[in-house]
């Protein structure tokens, strides 16, 4: 059995696209990680918030912890 015989890669795909393949890679690596606005540690790039996971966690604590107190009666 003959093996069979593979094309050059130029001719599979058009040169057009293989220059511009590394720009594409550049503009959809992730972004680095930015610095919590609270304690300064890493968090995610994506997080809208700008908070590591600690800080969010003790910013969500804090606002259940205010919704389920109960008003003060005079």
């Amino acid at each position: 059995m003959r093996r069979k015989t593979v094309p050059a890669l130029d001719q599979v795909v058009p040169k057009e696209i293989l220059d511009h393949a590394p720009r594409v890679i550049e503009i959809g690596q992730p972004k680095k990680p930015t610095k919590c606005v609270v304690c300064g540690a890493e968090c995610s790039p994506t997080s809208p918030e700008q908070l590591c996971w600690v800080c969010r966690r003790l910013k969500i604590s804090a606002w259940r912890e205010s919704e389920t107190q109960m008003p003060a009666q005079e």
